[in-house]
């Protein structure tokens, strides 16, 4: 009980830090050069299950940002269907949506396929230590989930 209240107050501060950083973020998760998830491979995710970076060789503008590829053939994928592959929540971390009503920066390679789409999690150092949200958000997944749906609403366009 002691472990678990700790790891709740942890989450939330980290979190209250971060969403400090959410008046700020765009309506996409980018980078500075303006490459969603750090230009990891959308369609990878769901083709192998697995993080793989993109190369901005093979790459694509969608929604006045770039997306790239690991090859020509993902590329050509999301080019035919860009909705099916999109990251939820523009790349922003799907705990914090839900449990904050925050856009917080994601790492692309904490990630899950829920309900069939692509959920990205925070995932680095703080104080010290590891904290990936994946961890909490699989605790409560269907009540973060439906939350993180109602939030968005009113955060998606939100700059």
């Amino acid at each position: 009980m002691m472990r678990s209240h700790a790891l709740t107050t942890a989450k939330l501060a980290v979190l209250f830090i971060l969403s400090i950083a959410s008046a700020f973020a765009g309506t996409w998760n980018t980078n500075k050069a303006n490459v969603v998830l750090d230009g990891y491979d959308v369609v990878a995710y769901r083709n192998v299950d697995k993080a793989v970076k993109g190369s901005a060789r093979y790459a694509t503008n969608y929604d006045g940002v770039k997306f790239y590829f690991s090859n020509a053939k993902n590329l050509a994928a999301f080019k035919e269907n860009p909705t099916q592959y999109l990251p939820k929540y523009n790349g922003y971390c799907a705990f914090a949506v839900g449990a904050n009503n925050a856009k917080v920066p994601a790492n692309p390679d904490s990630f899950k396929l829920y309900n069939g789409e692509l959920l990205v999690f925070f995932n680095d150092m703080y104080k010290g230590e590891k904290f990936n949200t994946k961890i909490p958000w699989n605790g409560d997944e269907k009540t973060l989930y439906s939350k993180a749906e109602s939030n968005w609403k009113s955060l998606k366009n939100n700059k």
